[in-house]
């Protein structure tokens, strides 16, 4: 039985991502680098290493979808005043005019995944 929820859950997510991909190609988002830029906005200032944490990534990863996300500008890193390996990062003001259709798209997107769930 637990199995066969974990499964599902598992089917649940990979159809989300799956979706999400599709529909955030229009701003030249991929590989889930929409949760990135979701997770930057809802953590203002946050540093690399903790946003690897929140997204259970490797740093490896996080620092190439983060590389991709400031050269289409839609975010910025800026150095801590105290520890210069330390990047704190932002969204751009064009990042900023992505999200909210991240935002209602992701809803829509779970919405429907998830409607006939019992």
């Amino acid at each position: 039985m637990e199995s066969e929820i974990l499964r599902q859950i598992g089917t649940i997510s990979r159809s989300l991502d799956s979706i999400s991909n599709v529909e955030f190609a229009q701003f030249d988002l991929a590989k889930g680098q929409y949760l990135y830029l979701s997770r930057i906005k809802e953590n203002p200032g946050i540093i690399q290493h903790r946003l690897s944490e929140l997204l259970c990534v490797d740093k490896s990863t996080a620092n190439r979808a983060i590389n991709k996300l400031e050269e289409k500008g839609l975010i910025t890193k800026k150095d801590d005043l105290v520890n210069k390996k330390e990047k704190h990062l932002f969204i751009t003001k064009k990042g900023e005019e992505i999200y909210p259709v991240i935002i209602r798209e992701n809803e829509y997107s779970t919405k429907v995944a998830t409607e006939n769930i019992s």
